[in-house]
């Protein structure tokens, strides 16, 4: 149990995080003497990271690589959903009406994908599969991107994003990109525009994106995370026809425990085989704990 870490931290040279919300590494730190190595069980570490452990020579390494393809995969459906009027045709069942529409072909739409890391690269490639459109948005701009082809500067998000679609959120949260879907942003959006969010609660302004949803300054949200989880049951999203929620579940399909337990084993090996050495220069998924994410995956790959 996490209040019982305090007593079991002195001596440990490796803690594994489960639970990447806890304030138990942080409420403890004074009795991590021996800590080397932090593992994360999730591609996330904004809650994890504290001034002490940041400022420390402890190696923190995260889950990256195990929900890409899920939270892809989840992208691509909350989008079919919407073009195909699912979430509606739902809604039409459990009053038995019967009511003909047409729907929108998702081939030829474009989606902007804020996070240009593992996931939102998966996340690209599985949308342009099947003929989405596809731009990036992350920390500095470029062309001729494998997976993106341009990327934007996330800095200038509110001067180009009314040119998609879809928005897709899964940028890693720091200081820069906390409430970044602000109420300026959404205001450039596309009036029918779909926001995505699979990445962190915190990197939209909640407030505004309720708003923008009522005023009808943008289409629709598909939320998967959100500042305050469990969502609270009087939070106006709850009630809107526009808004599709989900239990911050996007990654997590049958098996992924597994997944993650062959990671957690694999980066043991290499931890023992590093013995005194440098361990940033062994072991896979180290996190930059300035940056809050995976700068380069794989030590051994060039």
């Amino acid at each position: 149990p996490a209040d019982e870490l305090g007593s079991a931290l002195p001596g440990a040279d490796v803690l594994v995080v489960w639970d990447f919300f806890s304030r138990a590494l942080r409420d403890n730190w004074a009795q991590a003497d021996a800590l080397r190595w932090v593992h994360v069980c999730a591609a996330g570490v904004d809650s994890l990271l504290f001034d002490e452990l940041t400022d420390s020579d402890v190696v923190v390494t995260n889950a990256h690589g195990v929900f890409d393809r899920p939270i892809a995969e989840f992208v691509l459906a909350s989008i079919l959903a919407r073009d195909k009027l699912l979430h509606e045709s739902m809604r039409l069942q459990a009053r038995r009406e019967w009511r003909w529409r047409e729907t929108r072909s998702t081939t030829g739409t474009s989606a902007l994908v804020i996070g240009t890391g593992g996931i939102g690269r998966e996340i690209a490639r599985l949308l342009r599969a099947v003929g989405i459109e596809v731009t990036g948005a992350g920390r500095r701009a470029r062309d001729h991107d494998p997976d993106f082809g341009v990327v934007h500067e996330t800095a200038r998000l509110a001067e180009y994003v009314g040119g998609f679609d879809t928005v897709v959120a899964i940028a890693p949260l720091t200081a820069a990109t906390r409430a970044m879907i602000n109420a300026e942003v959404l205001a450039a959006m596309r009036a029918d525009a779909h926001l995505i969010n699979v990445g962190r609660g915190d990197l939209v302004d909640e407030p505004a994106l309720i708003e923008a949803l009522q005023t009808g300054e943008i289409g629709a949200a598909s939320l998967d995370v959100f500042v305050t989880e469990p969502l609270p049951a009087d939070n106006p999203l709850w009630r809107m026809d526009n808004v599709a929620i989900s239990a911050h579940l996007s990654g997590d399909v049958v098996g992924w425990r597994d997944v993650l337990s062959a990671q957690i084993l694999d980066n043991l090996r290499r931890y023992v085989g590093a013995g005194d050495d440098d361990l940033e220069t062994h072991l896979d998924n180290v996190v930059d704990k300035v940056r809050g994410y995976v700068v380069r995956r794989d030590p051994h790959t060039p």
